[in-house]
This record gives structure tokens, sequence and C-alpha cells, in this order.
């Protein structure tokens, strides 16, 4: 029987019971993530109306559905950071209600004019900030052997672009450009409200004392954060941009309306967020390793099988549904590592920088896509990247991270063998 991975960095005995207050928060952690990820994700399924309103190139499009992502991922590094020091009770409500801002704006009057979209989407960005408060908070309510599914279920909150793609053209097409806006505004603040009133950080939660520059100085010396951010980018990367280009790929690839096309990106979505505590779940009793090898080899060949373009139905369907479990449970994955191999006291910063590179692997591949449409009239390039890139990935994972963690699991057995052996001694 494999046995379950436990973190140096945690002696919480194997088995420790979970309070049901720790259960609770995770519940309330999800919901604000989903929350502001729902935010964060409103111009996905406009671009294309966008596109045709505004008379937006390919590449101009792609850049005003990326820019939320960018900021968010950016944003994630200061603001991990913050949670470390300040707590998820604290910044969970402050990051909810700062987003309700930029989401008024783009809902009342900043949907008439690039300029404004842009400045709108660069605000957006910080709701995507929230999963760098979310990870902490639960990390510290759970024992280490249960933190690569408690992580997995909070990370299913990322099913908030699933309700965006769903929601947000059917309620302009029923009423007016403002009504999601207006919606997902109203529902920011009454969660902003919940989180003030209910979240709790976790009891003897580490608190850092340290001045933030040089806390951040301390993460980038660890080599987790950067082991896990090669995964992340390529992993969650991919999910988010397949979240916020797919609509765009189907209509002009396939030929399929608007509405079709945010409803299969919304399937694609919600199979992936489905996938992610799975894999957290999964790594808590195989390991990360092999988890993130088996994902990332399933994207490989996705990307492979999509690159030439088949039929959408049924192998073009089977090739992206199988990507989205892949990297959603990659996902998973790559945060089970993270709880892993971070001592406690950095694991918001580690968050942090970890979250901001998976945003920006999602930054970039729109661009690319629309970039390479654009020149060769086909998606054929772009694909073939991602699988060299999940290629690559799954060579790293085999080699230096698989070192890593069986570096991290020797440690302790060697310095236990070391205590056996002086004790013999002493006797």
């Amino acid at each position: 029987m494999v046995q379950p991975l436990r973190s140096k960095r945690d002696s919480s005995p194997s088995g420790a019971p979970v309070p049901g207050r720790a259960w609770l928060m995770l519940t309330l952690a999800t919901i604000g993530f989903a929350v502001n990820f729902w935010a964060w994700a409103l111009l996905s399924p406009l671009g294309p109306r966008f596109k045709d309103s505004l008379g937006l190139s390919s590449f101009e499009q792609s850049l005003l559905v990326a820019v939320p992502v960018v900021v968010g991922s950016l944003g994630r590094i200061p603001v991990g950071a913050l949670t470390d020091r300040f707590g998820g009770r604290v910044m969970f409500p402050i990051v909810s209600a700062t987003t309700i801002v930029p989401v008024l704006h783009l809902g009342l009057a900043g949907h008439s004019s690039l300029a404004a979209l842009l400045v709108g989407g660069f605000f957006l960005g910080i709701g995507g900030t929230a999963f760098a408060v979310g990870v902490p908070l639960v990390n510290a309510w759970f024992p280490p052997e249960r933190r690569g599914l408690a992580i997995g279920v909070f990370g299913a909150g990322m099913g908030g672009t699933a309700i965006s793609a769903l929601t947000t053209v059917r309620l302009v097409d029923a009423n007016s450009m403002a009504s999601p806006f207006l919606i997902t505004a109203a529902v920011l603040a009454v969660y902003a409200v919940a989180a003030a009133l209910l979240l709790r950080d976790a009891p003897g939660r580490t608190v850092p004392t340290e001045p933030l520059v040089r806390r951040l100085a301390a993460t980038a010396r660890l080599g987790i954060t950067w082991q896990a951010s090669a995964l992340y980018a390529v992993a969650f990367g991919g999910y988010v941009a397949f979240s916020v280009y797919l609509p765009t790929y189907l209509k002009t690839g396939y030929g399929l309306t608007q509405a079709d096309a945010a409803n299969r990106m919304a399937g694609f979505v919600l199979l992936a967020v489905a996938m992610r505590p799975v894999g957290g779940w999964l790594s808590d009793r195989m390991g990360p390793v092999r988890v993130l090898t088996g994902s990332l080899a399933v994207v490989v060949a996705g990307a492979v099988v999509q690159s030439f373009t088949p039929a959408l139905a049924p192998v073009g369907t089977i090739a992206f549904l199988s990507m989205a479990a892949a990297l959603g449970a990659g996902s998973g994955a790559t945060f089970a590592l993270v709880a892993l191999l971070t001592p406690a006291n950095q694991v918001g910063s580690v968050t942090g920088v970890v979250g901001a590179a998976g945003g920006l692997g999602g930054f970039l591949p729109p661009l690319v896509m629309g970039s390479l449409y654009g020149a060769y009239g086909t998606y054929a390039a772009g694909l073939v990247l991602l699988a060299i890139v999940a290629a690559s990935a799954l060579a790293y994972t085999l080699t230096g991270v698989r070192s890593a963690v069986h570096g991290d699991d020797r440690a302790p057995r060697a310095a236990l063998g070391r205590r056996h052996r002086t004790a013999r001694t002493t006797v």
C-alpha cells in the first residue's frame, strides 16, 4: 500500500483529527475564491462581442482578456506576503470589497472603448489575487496528510470562471451590458461582509515579523518556489489560457456561435475544477510527482492531437476534455507539492509567487495564439508549442522535482537514524 507523504515542515501526527471549524473555513474560503474568480473572468465571455462592436483586431481582443490575468497574477506576490502577515481573515474581505470598484466601472461606464475596458480590466485583476489569500488560510487549518485534498477543494473555487462563462452572455442578451457586472458586484459585497464576520485564521498561526522585502527574498531562495512555479505555469497557466481564449478559438476555428462556444468552455472549466481536488487527493496518497507525471503526459498527447484540428465531435472534444482533466489534476498536485515542502510561515509568500507564475503562464498563450492565427490563419503552431512546453515540464518533474521530493523525504530519516545511533552509544 502506498503511504501518504508527510512534510518535514510539520510535526503533526498522522491521522490527526480535523476540527469541524476547519471545514467551515475551507467552505468560506472556497466560496470567496469562486466569487472573486467569477469577477476576474467577466471580460472573457464578452471578448468576441467587444471585438465585433468596437472593431478590435485579434491581438487587441487577446490583450483585453489577458490584462486581468497578468495583473491578478503579479498581484498575488504582495498579496500572498501580506496574507502571511495579516491573515486571511483580514485580506479576504479587503480583496473582495476592492474588486467591486472595477466591476461597477466596467458595467456602468467602462465598456464603450478599448481604453476604458483595459483600465477596468487592469483593476479587475485584483480579484485574481484571492487565490494567494486562500491557500495559506486553508493550509494552516489542516494537518499535513490532509492538505493536498483541502487545498485541492479550495482550488475548485476556480470554477468561478465557469459561472462567468455560463451567465455573462445570457444576462447581457436578456437584459443589458450592465447586468452581469451589477450582479457580480452585489455578490462580492455580500461575501465581503460575510467574510469579515465569519472567517477566522487558524489558532496558533505562525506570524512572520520580518519586513516584506526580506520575506520575499527568503521565499526566492527556496527551491520549492521555483520548482512549483515552473509546473504551475504549465498546469494552471494552461487552464487559464483555455478558459479565456477557448470561446474565441472555437468560434474562429470551428465556426461555433458565441453562446455555443461559451457553453463548451464552461464544460472545459467544470471538468478541470472537478479534477483539481482529485489531483490533491491522489497526491496525498501516491505523491505529487506521480500525479504530475501522468497529468503532463496527457496534456502532451491532447495538444498534439488537437494541433491537427480534428473534427470537434468526437476527437476534438475528447482531446480538450482530456487536457481539462489533466490540467486540473496537475494544478491540485502542484499545490500538494507546495504544502509538502514549504515552511509553515512562508506558505503565503510561496503561494503568491507560484500563483503569479501560473497566471502569467495563462497570459502569454492567448497573445501567442492570436498573433499566430493572424499571421498564418491556423492555431496548429500554438498547440504544438503547448505540447513542447508540457513535455519539458514532464521531463523536469521526472528529474529535478523528483530529486527534491526524495531528498526532502530522506533528510528526516537520516536525522532519525543519527538519533538512534547516538542513543545506542550512550546506553
